[in-house]
């Protein structure tokens, strides 16, 4: 025993510490417990809703993703001059150091393969492809100079949904309900639907909620039938009976969380209350009739039939029901070949609905704080990929239109040169348009963080960015 202790000074130590763990282990109790009542409770309210920054336009998102890179050249970026050297190389200078993912620096320019026109009070010119978005022109603003950094579609993806080209990075719809929460208790806060020939390349990280909690990731939801796999309940098990089982699960739940304290089983829970709650808001959601015949043909929806048209019009019964954010992925539009024939059907499948919804938020009020959002991960290049009916991926020069949600419709913004080649006039990097999304939400880009691995970590990364404020209302 040192002898700077004496027997006085150890008989209080000892009583102290007795003191403590007699007097103070409820005490000590109620503290960890207090933890994890608190951890159980944020997991419940994670997506309750919440102020941003500052008075916000957009409330809610719809995201219409183009999944394989649709071709500005042939839709929004009229080029007579690619008409006019239509088979001929192009210019030496142009594609120096030019990196493509398939096609050679042999390979020659390829013409326009529709007609423009001008349309609205704008003016804007759109290809013949877009007979029903050439009606709500005015209610569009068309990015004609979006660059990206990939070109290959899951990093180009994965960029366009996360701002990082690397995997395990929050979506936009997972930083919105972060900052945001949710208006609806019986439903997801962020919904994601699927249509086209296949999902997207990128995968389920296009809406994962990467080092956010993952109450906040994306939930995939079908477009007929019951929307969740397994949300009914099988032959045999009654309400009561699910109720009863629901509450077991819990109990065990909750104690295996005071026994480690893991978060993510509040959220496990929080999950299995919302699946039940589901089971009765979900099937309202999908009844269709209540839509009056005219509403399903704006759209070309037919209830029963996947399709793009069914999953927009899902999106505004999704929005009107308190949804923060809903995606709707249509991976179609890689065109290496026969590019005609593919963006025709890619138009006939998803061009009327995409108008359709633009124009049924406005008459319902809903535009002005709904921000749609529709584009693909880049465009396509200039030259030709195969003899004479293809294009190759291009991140240097791609389109996209935003509508609602305090954008300014009627503008055209930015411009590529003579061939669609590279951007010229008024660049918009996708972080740019992430930051500007969130400036419409209500957010500071640079201060809408989470702490992760000793760093602040943001949607719209560590370089410098800016609002597009030529887009705002």
């Amino acid at each position: 025993m040192p002898s700077s202790i004496n027997s006085d000074n150890l008989n209080q130590r000892l009583t102290s510490r007795r003191w403590f763990l007699q007097e103070c282990g409820i005490g000590v109790g109620a503290i960890a417990l207090g933890q994890l009542l608190e951890q159980k409770a944020l997991a419940a309210d994670a997506l309750a809703p919440k102020q941003p920054h500052f008075p916000g336009r957009a409330k809610n998102v719809i995201q219409l993703f183009m999944g394989g890179g649709p071709s500005h050249l042939e839709l929004f970026d009229y080029k007579p001059a690619l008409a006019k050297f239509d088979g001929q190389l192009p210019p030496a200078d142009l594609i120096k150091d030019y990196r493509a993912a398939f096609i050679s620096p042999n390979s020659k320019l390829l013409g326009p393969k529709f007609q423009f026109s001008k349309h609205g009070e704008c003016g804007a010119e759109l290809s013949e492809l877009l007979p029903n978005m050439a009606e709500v022109v005015d209610e569009i603003a068309i990015v004609k100079s979006m660059v990206t950094d990939a070109f290959n579609h899951a990093p180009a993806q994965i960029i366009m949904s996360t701002g990082s080209q690397q995997f395990g990075k929050p979506s936009l719809g997972a930083w919105t309900t972060y900052g945001l929460g949710s208006e609806s208790r019986d439903l997801p806060a962020f919904v994601v639907l699927s249509s086209g020939n296949k999902g997207p390349s990128g995968g389920n990280a296009n809406w994962g909620s990467g080092f956010l909690p993952t109450v906040y990731q994306g939930v995939s939801f079908r477009s007929t039938g019951d929307p969740v796999l397994y949300l009914s309940n099988p032959a045999g098990v009654d309400q009561q009976l699910q109720r009863d089982s629901l509450d077991v699960i819990t109990q065990l739940n909750e104690k295996r969380q005071q026994q480690v304290g893991d978060p993510e089983i509040a959220t496990r829970i929080n999950s299995f209350e919302m699946a039940y709650r589901m089971q009765s808001s979900a099937p309202e959601l999908m009844d269709m009739s209540s839509e009056p015949q005219h509403i399903l043909d704006m759209y070309g929806a037919e209830p029963g039939v996947p399709s793009f048209a069914m999953n927009c019009l899902l999106a505004r019964r999704m929005i009107e029901r308190g949804v923060r954010f809903v995606e709707l992925f249509h991976e179609s539009w890689d065109q290496h070949g026969g590019l005609v024939k593919g963006l025709k059907q890619n138009c006939i499948d998803t061009e009327q609905a995409s108008a359709a919804l633009v124009k049924d938020l406005k008459q319902r009020g809903l535009l002005d704080e709904t921000l749609v959002i529709w584009g693909g991960e880049f465009g396509r290049t200039p030259m030709v990929q195969g003899s004479t009916d293809g294009r190759d991926h291009h991140p240097n020069a791609f389109s996209m239109w935003l509508a609602g949600g305090g954008v300014k419709g009627g503008v055209t913004l930015g411009a590529s040169d003579d061939f669609g080649f590279n951007v010229i006039e008024d660049r918009v990097h996708v972080h740019d348009l992430h930051r500007t999304i969130l400036h419409l939400l209500g957010f500071d880009g640079n201060q809408l963080t989470f702490s992760y691995q000793g760093l602040d970590q943001r949607l719209v990364g560590v370089e410098p960015t800016r609002i597009v404020k030529e887009l705002l209302a």
